[in-house]
């Protein structure tokens, strides 16, 4: 979902909003929030600035600021849509899915036939397992699968088409493909006609990146691009490749990697998990950010721990032991951009379920400290025989943009929980805190920018 866009019901524009319009198309976004600030001083209640605020907040990280701006939207005008989408897409983000699902059933009994709030509460559903999910996907799609994004750049974009799957799993681009210079339209491929012709475009950006979740949007990206000639970044099949379990068995096969054994199981046939060991993982496909995950002690533990999980089918997983010396659990994080490596951050728990975002790396100078380290030197901290890994997982997965999350082993070798496109680029916090962790990931940032294609010509549908 993209961000709201400014729309009627905030009255008359008041003074300083086509300045601060200005400023954000320039890409001077200290000074848009400084004129923003200054027009909502004189009209408090104009939900078009506020929104617009937010989305400004949002974009530059400062999520608590954002939150303000829509929330404020929303009392001034609780019966916008689009202010409750935006809270809502936000909330998502954050995954408190009771609120954000609260949030768009607002937006939809003020205007039910608001597509972005369709798109919204589809995707709350399937991530609670919810069949109501799919009904929500079809009203959404009902007239349409492509969705124009808000362009913000002063002049004529870059056209970029951009395929996303409606159920989720997409790459994370709003960090990286700039709003500024490419007018965006997304294309929700699992349910645009296979007929239609695609939209004028300079290239394309497959973000669907969940090759489990997304097969179907896969097979039909694959379909629709046998109309372009422009250049696509991540070509579907490619992509597709990286199913998990497949993509466990195809990187296990490299020198310095190891990688855990796996299979996808009907729910009749769950006990053959067994035949992995004790403990082993359990978890819903087609979920991420450790939802639907579990750790199973022992085999008279998982019938219960399957009844806590949604899906048919479940991935069972081999436990691979990615604890130090120290007793803690590492989880490093590093992106292939155009072929190259680059580090993007270092997770360090006491749980076998390691998230950057539940870390707790705040609470741990020393942990920063480490991190700081492989952000600087990744070639030193992680040592020769992990880097060749590295380099040949890149190679396998010959993906344009791609990231492994792994842990390092004690002979050195590169231990993979996954490696995919759906990797999150995303910059740190604006606290000062994290300012080791800024030139890392603006370079990654960068690097991912300068994937995308310069201004030649757009081409239609057709070759």
């Amino acid at each position: 979902m993209s961000a709201p866009s400014a729309t009627p019901g905030g009255g008359p524009a008041p003074a300083g909003l086509d300045r601060a319009r200005a400023l954000a198309a320039a890409g001077e976004d200290e000074a848009a929030k400084a004129a923003y600030l200054a027009v909502l001083v004189r009209a408090p209640a104009h939900v078009p600035a506020l929104l617009e605020l937010g989305a400004l907040a949002e974009a530059s990280g400062h999520r608590s600021a954002a939150r303000t701006a829509y929330a404020q939207a929303i009392r001034c005008a609780p019966g916008h849509p689009l202010a409750q989408v935006a809270l809502g897409r936000l909330l998502f983000e954050e995954q408190d899915l009771a609120a954000a699902r609260a949030a768009f059933a607002a937006a939809l009994a003020s205007d039910p036939a608001c597509v972005p709030a369709q798109q919204g509460l589809a995707r709350v559903l399937g991530e609670l397992g919810d069949p109501a999910a799919e009904q929500h996907f079809r009203r959404a799609f009902a007239a349409g699968a492509l969705v124009r994004r808000r362009y913000r750049g002063a002049g004529e974009g870059i056209p970029l088409l951009v395929l996303v799957c409606a159920r989720g799993g997409n790459i994370a681009i709003r960090h990286w493909v700039d709003d500024r210079r490419f007018a965006i339209t997304a294309l929700y491929a699992d349910f645009h006609d296979p007929r239609a012709p695609l939209p004028a475009h300079a290239g394309v950006v497959n973000a669907i990146g969940d090759a489990d979740l997304g097969a179907e949007a896969l097979d039909r990206a694959e379909r629709l691009l046998a109309q372009t000639d422009a250049p696509v970044l991540n070509p579907p099949a490619r992509v597709r490749a990286c199913a998990r379990e497949a993509c466990a068995r195809r990187l296990g096969s490299l020198p310095g990697v190891i990688t855990p054994r796996m299979c996808t199981l009907p729910r009749a046939e769950l006990a053959r998990a067994g035949e992995l060991g004790f403990p082993l993982l359990l978890r819903s496909p087609g979920f991420h950010t450790g939802r639907n995950f579990l750790r199973v002690e022992r085999a008279e533990d998982l019938p219960a721990a399957a009844a806590a999980l949604p899906g048919e089918r479940l991935l069972a997983i081999e436990y691979l032991d990615a604890r130090g010396g120290d007793g803690l659990a590492r989880k490093y994080r590093v992106m292939f951009l155009g072929g190259l490596a680059r580090p993007l951050h270092l997770a360090i728990a006491p749980d076998w379920k390691v998230h950057y975002f539940t870390a707790a790396m705040a609470a741990s100078a020393t942990h920063r400290e480490e991190e700081r380290r492989f952000l600087e030197d990744m070639p030193g901290v992680l040592g020769a025989r992990a880097m060749a890994a590295l380099a040949a997982i890149a190679d396998c997965l010959a993906l344009d943009y791609a990231g492994v999350d792994f842990a390092l082993a004690r002979d050195g070798r590169v231990m993979v929980f996954e490696a995919n496109p759906g990797m999150v680029i995303a910059p740190p916090d604006p606290d000062p805190m994290w300012d080791y962790r800024r030139p890392a990931v603006a370079a990654a940032l960068a690097a991912a920018a300068r994937l995308l294609p310069p201004a030649p010509a757009a081409r239609a549908a057709g070759r």
